[in-house]
């Protein structure tokens, strides 16, 4: 059969699948998730249609849900399901004529007009033969007969169709016809991990080090890194990630604050891998042993975390692959191994890897290094740079470590062009860095927030970080303390996964002149710091940050990506979203449902009415809905409308639990 005779438009067109990633690859879930299905359905006429999800889960069981219409004339069907099991889904939507709909809809104008009365009553009579024959109901057959009755008039004869008895045995045995069957579609549910966690990033180095008298140190190791894990597990955190925790090279070695001129007790860069020590499966001499490590996992196991770690596919000059595997590298025309840079950025200490001519060598070793790792009890890995490589590699690589380890995440650390960053998770990524800590104004925030929510959701998960060794925004810099706190609540509250970066609770908010780094930057020294001590002076942002993280604990409503939902308010910093979850989807039964409101501006207070929508409150326009802030305490009673005051210099966000409902 030619293309153009191949049939393409099923009997009743199923058009416009979602969630469907544009590549083609499977759309994404973890388990638990609340997961919003949608088709376009339509016909040719006037004829009643329906359509239902079908979803054939990992075990062979198989579940039906029917869809109901959304917005009047856009003939999408929609039906929202939570899923509940790890591994790859199968779904379709069906379309089907709804013939007994049609027919008594047609009839109760027909007969009020008095137009075609008997035609038309016989034609439910046959209907109504039909349901008999398929349900072995006797009520379906004494209807059909009072339709067939002329000594009654045709409206007590259309009385008929309102008896429970056929209405109930239609529920069983829908008159249905034209059956059409979208092609499938798969779904691909990860653990629950792999959408939804807290993550604090902190360097083991660091953690017990000690400044000696001449002028040397004393690097931090496992063991006494083990020690600030009881600290970040009572913040709420859920994962532990360490940057590179490999031996680190000499050649080009980095100095304090990115200097060309390291002195004899400079550390070096964790990110410049490689040294006669070992390479990427080896352990920095000064961290401790494997033992030592295999502890450290277990030890955050213990207090309810797990440890994620840096994978950062590059090399210092002094890495035993550049001897090995030469052909990984790139030679440039006066013989030099070419350096990483983003122009006009320069990484001395680096030698990134090219992929042509050794790309099955390339792969292999990733995957034995990676696996060596896993064996080891990691299961989570923040991959450095990943937009730097070619996309097929992170296609193969991850699908290779996850047909044997499924439950293995993979964060896509890529702050770089959308279509890329899209790609990488479409291609296996398990969740990426976003453009989160540059989007800081209203307009910015509504915008970003939507789009992470709805346009992207089925296959880009975000990791909302709100700052990073490399990255301190301005907004960080000169925002003060309600700055600190208003970026925190607002990556709690936006997204089911956020990260902070050690250093964040202490407000370190000093940038090295000219760039969006810290001062005396931790990726090039030593940086012990006293968490015990700032926050017995109250100079620590860690019980808000407890706070948010057992707010996001309580609430189920926060543990999802796909509905939060924008409120207008009136004044340019003020921000206001809801994330609302129906009781169908929570343990408890009862709908769970957070508003964050926040100002923006942390230079002042901000006055504005919020404008809610309700329904994505699910509550009708005229309830009124009890809401207390888990800031401070306070209670109201709020309605569509709604005065708020938010002052930077006291609590500039407003978060709020909805306690109840009344007229």
């Amino acid at each position: 059969m030619a293309i153009a005779d191949r049939p393409v438009i099923g009997r009743i067109p199923i058009t416009d699948l979602e969630p469907a990633p544009p590549i083609g690859f499977p759309s994404k879930a973890f388990d638990g998730e609340v997961i919003p299905f949608a088709a376009t359905v339509f016909r040719e006429g006037h004829g009643v249609i329906g359509a239902e999800l079908v979803l054939e889960r990992p075990d062979g069981g198989t579940r039906t849900v029917p869809m109901t219409p959304g917005a009047p004339g856009t003939d999408r069907y929609e039906a929202t399901v939570q899923v509940d099991h790890v591994g790859l889904w199968s779904w379709h939507v069906e379309s089907y004529a709804d013939d007994w709909a049609s027919w008594v809809g047609g009839a109760r104008l027909k007969i009020a007009a008095g137009v075609d009365t008997e035609a038309t009553l016989l034609d439910g009579a046959v209907l109504l033969d039909r349901l008999a024959d398929e349900s072995h109901s006797p009520a379906a057959t004494d209807a059909a007969a009072r339709l067939r009755d002329t000594s009654r008039t045709p409206e007590q004869r259309l009385q008929a169709v309102d008896d429970p008895r056929v209405t109930g045995a239609l529920v069983d045995s829908p008159l249905t016809s034209l059956r059409t069957e979208s092609e499938p579609q798969e779904l691909d549910v990860e653990r629950t991990r792999a959408g939804v966690g807290a993550w604090y990033e902190f360097f083991p180095r660091s953690e017990g080090a000690k400044h000696l008298p001449d002028g040397s140190w004393r690097s931090g190791t496992f063991r006494t890194a083990a020690r600030r894990l009881p600290g970040v597990a009572r913040m709420g955190f859920d994962v532990v990630y360490l940057p590179p925790i490999h031996p680190i090279g000499t050649t080009a070695r980095k100095g304090p604050n990115n200097t060309l001129t390291p002195g004899p007790n400079d550390p070096g860069s964790p990110w410049a891998i490689g040294s006669a020590a070992g390479g990427h499966d080896a352990i920095h001499p000064d961290l401790g042993t494997v033992d030592d490590f295999r502890e450290f996992v277990e030890t955050a196991k213990n207090t309810g975390m797990e440890v994620a770690i840096d994978f950062a596919l590059q090399c210092s000059p002094d890495h035993p692959w550049v001897t090995e595997h030469p052909e990984w590298f790139t030679v440039r025309a006066d013989g030099s191994i070419a350096t990483a840079e983003n122009p006009p950025k320069r990484y001395q200490d680096i030698f990134p890897i090219q992929f042509d001519d050794d790309p099955e060598g390339i792969v292999t070793e990733v995957l034995r290094v990676l696996r060596h790792w896993i064996g080891l009890g990691v299961s989570i890995f923040r991959v450095d740079n990943p937009h730097t490589k070619p996309l097929w590699f992170w296609e193969r690589v991850i699908r290779e470590i996850r047909v044997d380890d499924p439950e293995i995440v993979f964060l896509a650390e890529a702050f770089t062009r959308p279509a890329m960053m899209r790609a990488l998770a479409e291609a296996g990524f398990t969740q990426s860095y976003s453009y989160f800590t540059w989007r800081n104004t209203k307009e910015e925030i509504e915008s970003y927030f939507t789009e992470l929510s709805s346009e992207t959701a089925a296959y880009l998960r975000p990791n909302l970080f709100v700052n990073t060794p490399d990255i301190l925004t301005e907004y960080l810099q000169f925002g003060g303390r309600a700055g600190y706190k208003v970026r925190a609540a607002l990556a709690a509250t936006g997204a089911p996964t956020w990260g902070m970066y050690s250093g964040y609770e202490l407000f370190e908010d000093v940038a090295r002149p000219g760039s969006e780094e810290n001062i005396d930057n931790e990726k090039y020294e030593y940086k012990p710091r006293d968490f015990d001590g700032a926050e017995a002076a109250g100079a620590s942002l860690a019980p808000y940050v407890t706070m948010l993280n057992r707010l996001r604990s309580a609430h189920p409503a926060l543990r999802q990506l796909r509905n939060l939902h924008v409120h207008p308010t009136d004044n340019d910093a003020v921000v206001a979203y809801s994330k609302h979850l129906d009781g169908a989807f929570t343990r408890s039964g009862h709908s769970d449902t957070v508003i964050v409101v926040a100002n923006v501006d942390p230079h002042s207070a901000r006055e504005a009415t919020v404008h809610l929508d309700m329904a994505a409150l699910g509550v009708a326009p005229d309830v009124q809905i009890d809401v207390r802030d888990v800031v401070t305490g306070a209670r109201w009673t709020w309605g569509a409308d709604n005065y708020v005051r938010l002052d930077a210099f006291s609590e500039p966000v407003h978060l709020l639990v909805v306690e109840g409902t009344h007229r």
